[in-house]
Order: structure tokens, then sequence, then C-alpha cells
């Protein structure tokens, strides 16, 4: 039970159960999902925290063996194993983590990261073959398993530097010699994630955009360069005269706040009221976007979209006299939190002066 007050007057309302308000979600996201058709990739797709991960641009599991001048910008890790060899000649800008409590710290969050990248759902199911297509921010799978780049492979962020890529593949990922990946319209190497369920060999010469997750081994043949990161969750990682630099962090998404309010409060019986949803960001310029749950208690409303403005409203004329708690739930999107509003206490089917006296003899009869 919870104590509210609407416009100077207390009032007790019991609160719904938890589990009722999250079947109301539940529906929300139902109904989001409904009016969103296919997933839209940036709504969809979520950003993979790498955790400590995020620190090393090399962590393997066995062995980390290099050959030749590699050069690595960001910390260089292995756990449990004990063997880093050819530094020198390779040279790590960063810090070298072996058999110790951060390498294992990073192993943790790298089995987590995995987890999560490829648990994400499929944007859609595309060909083995990578090079000479564009892809946009979104979450790809290949039904045969495997992933290869020969030529160059474009991602298009679509002026949305927060957006995300996901490219899983069940078996492997091979990148043919002198192949590339470019970023274009604000695409981040940081946000690009290639889940590998087994091994991943990079060509000699060719040129990688993102972190590479791999169950297994990463082979970096000669002349590589990688702007992201060589993970490997089990086994090796092997280096030959390659330049890897991790890029910034993976970008956490902004926390976002909501807000709600209503065009009449009371509303006579039968009567229209419009609630207003509005949902900012608690930084930067960025508008949030995407859509809002409206809820009466523990039922479903309603659904908005969010218009330019981060706004979007519901009209309903349908409230039964009594007073309504009413919520709206932004579900988030790619680079924003989820947030909800605080509750508003509609009261339908009343005149104000009515629940006043209402109010009064309440309290005298206490």
């Amino acid at each position: 039970m919870v104590t509210t007050r609407l416009t100077g007057t207390t009032r007790r309302i019991v609160a719904p159960g938890r589990l009722a308000l999250a079947l109301a979600l539940a529906g929300a996201t139902t109904a989001m999902m409904g009016m969103a058709g296919a997933p839209g990739a940036s709504a969809a797709t979520a950003p993979v925290s790498l955790g400590t991960a995020a620190n090393y641009a090399v962590l393997a599991a066995s062995t980390v063996t290099n050959t030749g001048p590699t050069t690595i910008t960001g910390d260089l890790g292995l756990s449990p194993g004990t063997a880093i060899t050819g530094f020198p000649p390779g040279q790590v800008i960063g810090t070298i983590n072996a058999a110790d409590s951060a390498a294992l710290q990073a192993q943790n969050d790298l089995t987590t990261a995995y987890s999560a990248a490829a648990a994400s759902p499929v944007t859609a199911s595309i060909p083995v073959e990578l090079g000479g297509t564009t892809e946009t921010p979104g979450v790809y799978a290949s039904p045969a398993g495997t992933f290869g780049i020969t030529g160059t492979l474009t991602l298009d962020a679509q002026g949305d530097p927060n957006a995300v890529f996901i490219f899983k593949a069940a078996s492997t990922l091979i990148t043919a010699s002198a192949s590339s990946v470019d970023l274009i319209n604000g695409a981040q190497a940081s946000n690009v994630i290639w889940v590998v369920g087994s091994s991943a060999t990079l060509g000699t010469y060719s040129i990688l955009q993102g972190n590479i997750l791999a169950q297994a081994s990463i082979t970096v043949t000669t002349g590589v360069t990688l702007d992201g990161r060589a993970l490997a969750r089990t086994a090796a990682v092997t280096l030959d005269s390659d330049t890897i630099t991790a890029p910034a962090s993976v970008q956490a998404p902004t926390s976002t706040t909501t807000s709600l309010t209503s065009s009449a409060n009371p509303v006579p019986a039968a009567q229209p009221v419009t609630f207003t949803a509005a949902v900012t960001a608690s930084t930067g310029t960025a508008i949030p976007a995407g859509l809002v749950a409206f809820t009466d208690g523990s039922a479903l409303l309603g659904v908005g979209t969010l218009d330019s403005t981060g706004q979007t409203t519901l009209t309903t004329a349908t409230l039964a006299d009594g007073l309504h708690p009413i919520t709206a739930y932004y579900i988030g999107a790619a680079g924003f939190e989820s947030s909800q509003s605080p509750e508003i206490f509609e009261l339908a089917g009343w005149s104000w002066p009515a629940f006043q006296a209402m109010e009064a003899a309440h309290h005298k009869g206490m």
C-alpha cells in the first residue's frame, strides 16, 4: 500500500503486485513488436558490455605467441595459461597480465559478454560471404554457421554513433588476404562484435574492424590491422607482425528520465483524457527514440511512438469510475536505457467538488 497526493488531497492506494506489473510490461513489449513490425536494428540491438575485457586488445586462455614487430595498443592478457612469447620483438603499449587475478577477471567478463552477444535476437540471416556487401545495424547470422570476407564489407551506422553490429558465426570467421571492413556514417569499431563459435583466422594484410569474441582460437596472420580486440575464451591467440588497437570502450547506453502529464484530472465519466509522456536523455543533446507503454495499474492501456521531440501521447475515454494509477514505461532503444515515470493518479467519473466532499466526509468519519 502506498500513500499519494492528488492536488493536495491524501489518498491511499494499493500498489499492483510485481507479477501483475511484469505481465503488463510483457504485454507492452508484445504490442510494441506488433506495432514496429520486423525489429529495426537500432531499436532492437543492445550494446554488449565487455566489462574489464574492454581493457585488453589481446586476451587468450592457453598461449599468446607472436612473431615479428607486432604493435598492440591496449592490454595483453592470458588466463589460465602462462606462456606469452614474442614480446619483444612485439611491443605492448599497455599492461601484460599473465595468469593473474586481472586476467582471470577479464576472462570471466569475456564469457559473460560472449554469452550475451550469442543470445542477441537475430535481425537477419545473410550469406556466408560478406565481401562486397553493405550492412546496417543489426544482429546477423549465417545459415551455414560461418562468415567470410573477400573484398570489402561496409558497415553503415546511418548517422547513429551508438549503432551496434553483431555477426554470429556458429563455427568460423575467415577473412581473405587484403580484405577490409569499412565503417561509414558514424559506425564505431567498439560497437562491432564478431561472435565466433570456434576459431577466427584473419588473412594476410587484411583490415578488420570490431571485437572478435572467439570460443576457441584466433590466428592473426602477417601484416593484419585490427581496429578492435582479439579475445579468445578457451585457446590461443597467434600473431605475426600485426597492428592491433583497442578502440574506445563499448559505449554504455545513456540513462533517461520519463515524465507523464494528464490533460485533465479529474475527468468526467466517459470523457476522453490524454496522457503525454516525455523522455529525455541524462546527458548530451540526442533525443531518445522508441516506444512507450502506458499502464493503468497492471493493465496495458496502449503503446505510443516517441516523436522528434521525445514525446508521445495516448488518449482514452474508457477509464472506469474511480482512481487509476497511470504510469508510462519507456522500453529503451540502442544507446538509451529504459525508464519509467512517476505514477499519476487519474480520477475518472467524479467532479472535483464531489471528490472533495467525499474526502471530507471520509476524514470526518475517521
